[in-house]
């Protein structure tokens, strides 16, 4: 110790300390009285600061205002005491009967690093009153811990005992944590590649109009359809549907195991890819008459149309190799979770095709104008529009070279292809192909018999072309919602797959089927309601009678677009466990009933209507395949899908959207028949109808209490600060 230890020298017996010099009291006299100790330099202050005297003791204790509802019941301000209502009294008797999924819910991860620590300390700021709101906000703050001893030490460099110490230097401040986490991420990518696939899918429309147009809705425009569709079909059956499925969780896996983060892996992938593309491209070229004639048997049997085609299909046909190019590319990018690129760079590829078929229209004017066939077209026309069509894909693949340099990839050509894992890969791709070649026999089918519907109506608006323009209108909130949603969650359910917790798996894929619900029902609803006036709208140019023909096959199509994102969401949990037979099985289902279904179609219903039915068949076909594979899934994820959660979701969403259609179409179809259905009668009544029904889903969704639109409803106002 830095001072002497005197004891109990001095006291007696009696405990009466001797006076100073030791001489011992006098007998009888009244001893005077002692001088008051001095101050011990070591506790004098050891209790001079109070962290309670300034406390208020009327202020509310912050742990019983948690129990209470602080929006319902704003806290009075410190100091402020309210006698008629007791501090710890029970909460009033909720009006509903507790829901479990709210307070038996997953519980959140673990947080990293040590515990965190709640900042109660000594000071009577924290102590007194503090908001839970508060505490909660800085409960993750590093804070240094109090020390018990530094009165001493105050002390001691009081009485010149020991130095002060020096002080030490201010810490750098640490970097703001970015905020929002895991879930702030995927909304973030979600909404880039949402926007990115908005601007694609409305200048996909462009593309159509344009298309629609330039070649009309009959013979020629079919031809050009199943010609530029056949290269599409190749690359899903031989490359593109392992590329979409199975190689974004191995390359997440590689990304994660290997020692050079997976480039070694990505760059023998594009390069296995480019020479197997190659390879199908030329074999494609050369069998290109055999093809257009296992498409449509319709357009080959006409000499001319099957000339046109062949002409049409070996323009497109190379655009197979740069189709999987910037799939690879794309894919490469998602696993480092840069998800843009793959959903902005097809809108270059629409704006090359868009200038092209504007091109063709200013030198030989619409179809409505110069009534062209393919009986007509010049052979210039053809050789224009084919190599629009190939450079469009051309610089949609070049795109992607910029995203991945700023990404840090180099692509480095390797055939070292053997003991690298690529056969493992290749084995699983398997049934993916499996999988697309069934899903594309049912397309096939429905290729055929729809261009000899089309063929045997006479009428424009009642072939291929109508069918595809229908469906691409009807796929834009798939692909704009599930997908975007999808693809930046299956990197995450891979993982998850990867480390066997079904739990997040069923929690991700639920959560993806609900948030998608609140845009897809009510939109598959106004397919159905407004239909008509959307492709009278849009496709004016190409007549009346065939954008009504359109307007009725998007009818048709409508309410098929609930079970449809519900089979792509579902889908994702076997892609996540590498389970591509369990999707190839459920797909020979889908294409069976939508083939047969078709055919029956085509023979049953007046050549006029049997497109209008095959898009019926279509939503028929996944609504079958969705019961197949849900009970599957389930089963994988240990009899639990939070089925009861989802069917309630989509169920009320349904209830809300029903009366909604009702009353929008009904309303619409009235101004159709009061101004006409010309483009200006098609617009007001898309927008009236449009505003009506919104208004009627929205009441009818806030008296259900539908909580994903709540939260959604939510999440819009707060981004927009109201």
């Amino acid at each position: 110790m830095n001072a002497s230890y005197d004891g109990d020298r001095g006291q007696g017996a009696g405990g009466t300390a001797a006076p100073s010099g030791g001489t011992p009291p006098v007998t009888g006299q009244v001893p005077a009285p002692a001088p008051p100790p001095a101050p011990d330099p070591y506790v004098q202050d050891a209790y001079e600061y109070d962290p309670y005297r300034a406390q208020d003791l009327s202020a509310q204790d912050p742990v019983a205002e948690a129990l209470y509802d602080r929006a319902a019941h704003p806290p009075p301000p410190p100091g402020t005491y309210q006698e008629p209502q007791p501090l710890y009294q029970q909460p009033a008797t909720p009006h509903h009967a507790p829901d479990p999924r709210l307070w038996a819910q997953t519980p959140p991860p673990e947080p990293d690093g040590p515990s965190r620590h709640l900042p109660y300390g000594d000071d009577a700021r924290t102590v007194q009153f503090t908001g839970v709101d508060e505490l909660v906000t800085h409960a993750g703050e590093e804070r240094p811990e109090p020390d018990a001893f530094a009165h001493l030490y105050r002390d001691q460099q009081g009485q010149g005992l020991t130095p002060a110490p020096e002080p030490e230097p201010a810490a750098p401040a640490a970097a703001p944590k970015k905020s929002g986490g895991r879930a702030s991420g995927l909304l973030k990518s979600s909404a880039l590649m949402a926007a990115g696939t908005l601007v694609s899918r409305l200048t996909g429309f462009v593309r159509s109009l344009v298309i629609t147009g330039a070649l009309g809705a009959a013979l020629l425009g079919d031809t050009y359809i199943v010609a530029s569709t056949l290269p599409t079909m190749i690359y899903i059956l031989t490359v593109g549907g392992g590329l979409n499925s199975v190689f974004v969780p191995q390359l997440v896996r590689s990304m994660k195991n290997d020692e050079d983060g997976g480039e070694a892996y990505a760059n023998r992938l594009l390069t296995l890819v480019m020479v197997a593309l190659g390879t199908i491209v030329a074999i494609a070229v050369f069998a290109a008459p055999m093809l257009i004639h296992a498409l449509s048997p319709t357009i080959a049997d006409d000499t001319a149309a099957n000339s046109v085609a062949v002409t049409f299909a070996r323009f497109c046909l190379p655009t197979i190799f740069f189709m999987g190019v910037h799939v690879v590319m794309g894919q490469i990018l998602n696993a480092r979770g840069k998800f843009g690129a793959m959903m902005w760079t097809p809108v270059l590829n629409n704006i090359v095709v868009i200038a092209t078929f504007g091109l063709f229209i200013w030198v030989y004017g619409s179809s409505a104008q110069s009534e062209m066939g393919v009986r007509t077209i010049p052979d210039e026309g053809v050789r224009l529009l084919g190599v629009g069509t190939l450079l469009g894909l051309v610089v949609q693949a070049l795109a992607m070279i910029p995203y991945l340099r700023e990404a840090g990839f180099r692509f480095r050509p390797r055939f070292d292809w053997k003991g690298h894992g690529l056969g493992k890969t290749v084995k699983l791709a398997k049934w993916t192909v499996l999988f697309v070649l069934a899903n594309q026999a049912g397309v096939v089918v429905v290729t055929q018999l729809a261009t000899a519907a089309g063929a045997a109506s006479g009428k424009d608006g009642t072939g291929f072309l109508a069918y595809t323009n229908a469906q691409l209108i009807w796929g834009m909130p798939q692909a704009i919602i599930t997908v975007s949603v999808m693809a930046a969650l299956l990197p995450r359910i891979s993982r998850s797959a990867h480390d066997n917790d079904p739990g997040a798996v069923r929690d991700d894929i639920s959560q993806g089927l609900r948030n998608s619900a609140v845009a897809i029902v009510p939109v598959s609803f106004t397919f159905l309601a407004l239909g008509v006036p959307m492709c009278t709208l849009l496709y004016a140019s190409s007549g009346t009678e065939a954008a009504r023909s359109m307007g009725f096959i998007l009818m048709a199509f409508g309410l098929g677009l609930i079970p449809y994102s519900v089979q792509y969401v579902v889908l994702r949990g076997f892609y996540a466990y590498e389970d591509t037979r369990t999707p190839f099985y459920n797909t020979v289902i889908v294409a069976a009933v939508n083939a047969a279904a078709s055919a029956a179609c085509y023979y049953v219903l007046p050549a006029q209507w049997a497109v209008v039915g095959m898009a019926a068949a279509y939503g028929l076909a996944y609504a079958v395949g969705v019961g197949v594979a849900w009970r599957r899934l389930r089963n994988r994820l240990g009899g639990d899908l939070d089925g009861s959660h989802v069917v309630r979701t989509y169920a009320r969403l349904s209830m809300a959207s029903l009366p909604a259609a009702i009353v929008g179409g009904a309303a619409a179809f009235g101004i159709l028949k009061t101004l006409g259905e010309d483009a200006f009668g098609s617009l007001v009544a898309l927008v009236a109808g449009g505003f009506v029904l919104l208004g009627v889903f929205y009441l009818a969704a806030k008296k259900m209490r539908i909580e994903e639109l709540n939260a959604m409803v939510g999440m819009v106002r707060g981004r927009l600060g109201r």
